[in-house]
């Protein structure tokens, strides 16, 4: 749910028009759009990159884990994962809301990856690898913007 629905969606229940304070939010959305644009952009054209060189990074901090044993399949099973974690990290940034990414992608994670026999801190620690990596494509200004967000991913494996 993007942060104009939200508004719009909130003062509806409470049969009202938006507050100034609103207003102010949905200005602030609008004059950030084409950053947030622009970072999904970038994060799109290069989440290969992310990925392929996230999980390097990974690997030579955490050797022994099922995404570097040699089985072709479960590298490309994590990397697909982290994949989607790079997509919905876009989506969220569109949206200008963290909701996307809490609902979708940290409900339940660590529950997920423990069922997968997969150990959380390898999980946060590639997380660690993709947001350093994902660092390395984006000025200081758009890179400001992402990490809170991969920050939200490793956070809620803790």
């Amino acid at each position: 749910m993007s942060l104009v629905t939200e508004l719009i969606l909130s003062a509806d229940s409470e049969a009202r028009y938006p507050a100034p304070k609103e207003l102010r939010i949905f200005q602030d959305f609008a004059k950030t759009g084409e950053q947030r644009i622009r970072i999904a952009r970038i994060l799109a054209e290069n989440e290969q990159r992310i990925v392929q060189n996230g999980s390097q990074r990974f690997w030579e901090r955490c050797p022994n884990t099922p995404s570097n044993s040699g089985n072709d399949r479960k590298t490309a099973s994590c990397q697909r994962d982290q994949g989607w974690y790079v997509r919905l990290i876009a989506y969220s940034i569109l949206a200008g809301s963290e909701r996307p990414l809490e609902e979708i992608g940290t409900v339940g994670i660590k529950e997920m990856y423990n069922n997968l026999e997969i150990p959380i801190r390898n999980i946060a620690e590639c997380m660690r690898c993709l947001k350093e990596e994902a660092m390395t494509v984006l000025s200081e200004e758009d890179a400001q913007e992402v990490g809170p967000y991969f920050d939200l991913i490793i956070h809620s494996l803790l």
